[in-house]
């Protein structure tokens, strides 16, 4: 088994996610409420790694898969939307599963 499998993608879109809403829902609001910066410089420092990870894990896993350019463009578009990669297992995932 590799580790590029759309099993471990689904999992790490749901990081790259998760990672995502930390920096809007408490790193955000930790540096405007409290006034406190430096959370979101440690949390989008680390979102940003993870997303650079995403794009690539995106680029292996389509290649691998043989998706198609819309598949692609929703994994892409996904990964910019707060809640994205969740819709984008539903949609697009799932069905590869049935």
């Amino acid at each position: 088994m590799t580790f590029f499998s759309v099993n471990n993608f689904r999992i790490f879109s749901f990081i790259e996610a998760a990672s995502f809403l930390i920096l809007l829902f408490i790193a955000m609001p930790l540096k405007y409420l409290a006034h406190f910066p430096a959370a979101v410089s440690i949390v989008g420092t680390i979102h940003g790694a993870i997303f650079l990870a995403y794009l690539g894990f995106v680029a292996i896993i389509a290649g691998k898969e043989k998706w198609r350019p819309g598949s692609i463009f929703g994994a892409l578009a996904a990964g910019v939307l707060p809640f994205g990669p969740f819709a984008f297992d539903r949609m697009v995932l799932k069905k590869k599963e049935a």
